[in-house]
């Protein structure tokens, strides 16, 4: 498996199937077993039911089939220690949770040592005492892993729909695979509704922690990241993205219909900006902007926006406060960390007076309200860099406009 974040060291492990179903089969680190790092195995049973019964078919309608090259008719999870620590002590800035490992899917070459050659993800397991990194409790892991199954599931389903089946060298674009990863999580939180709120919290609490982080400072995050993954805050913007994608596109707000979207993001040669631009029929410039404005003006009060820029499923400055205050009790000790308040408060002031500077990252934007009072002589903005000339048009600048009164 993979020593390190990069996936450069390759140790080994010994593990044991501890729990098998119709689509899983949940394998433990024998050396985590050894020093009671494990779940007990009623945990893993009703780990292995909910993939089973409720996630496997959930990722497979959304997005397509995972491969077998393994011909064994399940996905493997391994829960090892060495999840753990891959993010090293003392654990500071978070951790990771699990991953899919694609090169698991490849034959063995000189840039692929160590394939597996089996469908499998990777998984956190309890360490309450933090002796690997982070702690862990059994608890928060069996509350948190089944949010890791339904992600790197959609990862795996990916890989096989555009790489093995179609012969893609690449994959998905990294910012636009996370982005229906972790649609995942939320298409996973709906599962749950009306009757298991508090499963409902479990599943969403990242999506709307990452995004609220994002919202609080688009202008310094992206969401088309060529470099790599992106901190949380780049991943709120990939998730609300690929939200507002679905609401748009879709012929109603049914998951059934929803599902005709997301399958065609993954089942085909298509990737990234190109692969919104053909799913859609609609250029990618076009979906940006829309998304930009109505990450501001969706459900604004006193404004009516058109149905071009609305989120169907979401009313975002409602919904982070009742969710927010729902969940609350349910997640103690460990309450949501997303505010109760909806973060997009763009600056604001005479309009004839704007001067702003900065950096517009690929795919974001700044905020900013220019007012002027009823009746007062219109007003010109210019659009440059920094000495007054036009901004060159290799950099595809887009200022957008929208009257708000």
């Amino acid at each position: 498996m993979c020593g390190n974040a990069d996936c450069t060291t390759h140790p080994g492990v010994v593990a044991f199937a501890r729990n098998v179903g119709t689509h899983i089969a949940v394998f433990q680190d024998s050396t985590d077993e050894a020093n009671g790092r494990a779940l007990s195995t009623a945990d893993l049973d009703t780990l292995r039911l909910l993939f089973d019964t409720l996630l496997y078919a959930a990722d497979t309608s959304a997005f397509g089939r995972e491969s077998d090259i393994d011909n064994n008719g399940v996905v493997i999870v391994l829960m090892t220690g060495k999840v753990n620590a891959l993010v090293p002590s003392p654990c500071t800035g978070g951790y990771i949770g699990g991953y899919f490992y694609g090169g698991d899917l490849l034959p063995q070459s000189q840039f692929n040592p160590a394939p597996n050659l089996a469908e499998i993800f990777y998984s956190i397991v309890p360490d309450a005492a933090g002796t690997l990194s982070c702690r862990h409790t059994a608890a928060g892991v069996k509350t948190s892993v089944p949010g890791t199954f339904i992600h790197e599931f959609q990862h795996m389903i990916s890989f096989n729909q555009h790489v093995l089946l179609r012969g893609s060298r690449t994959g998905e674009d990294l910012w636009l695979n996370e982005g229906l990863s972790h649609y995942a999580e939320e298409m996973g939180a709906r599962l749950f509704l009306p009757g298991d709120s508090t499963s409902f919290c479990y599943f969403i609490d990242g999506d709307l922690y990452n995004s609220a982080q994002y919202l609080a400072a688009p202008e310094s995050h992206v969401l088309v990241d060529s470099s790599g993954i992106g901190g949380l805050e780049n991943r709120g913007a990939y998730w609300l993205f690929v939200r507002f994608l679905v609401d748009q596109f879709s012929s109603d707000t049914t998951r059934l219909a929803n599902n005709v979207v997301t399958r065609a993001l993954d089942r085909t040669t298509f990737t990234g900006a190109a692969n919104v631009t053909n799913a859609t029929g609609t250029p990618f410039a076009t979906v940006v902007q829309r998304w930009a404005l109505a990450n501001y003006v969706s459900d604004l009060p006193g404004f009516a926006a058109p149905p071009e820029l609305q989120y169907k499923r979401w009313r975002f400055r409602t919904d982070y406060r009742t969710i927010h205050d729902a969940c609350i009790p349910r997640t103690q000790p460990n309450p949501p960390p997303y505010p109760s308040a909806y973060p997009l408060f763009p600056a604001s002031g005479d309009g004839s007076a704007i001067n702003l500077g900065g950096t517009l990252h690929s795919g974001t934007g700044s905020y900013y309200l220019a007012q002027q009072a009823a009746g007062d002589l219109g007003f010109t903005l210019l659009f440059s860099n920094s000495t007054g000339y036009s901004l060159r048009a290799s950099l595809a600048p887009r200022l957008n406009v929208l009257r708000l009164q």
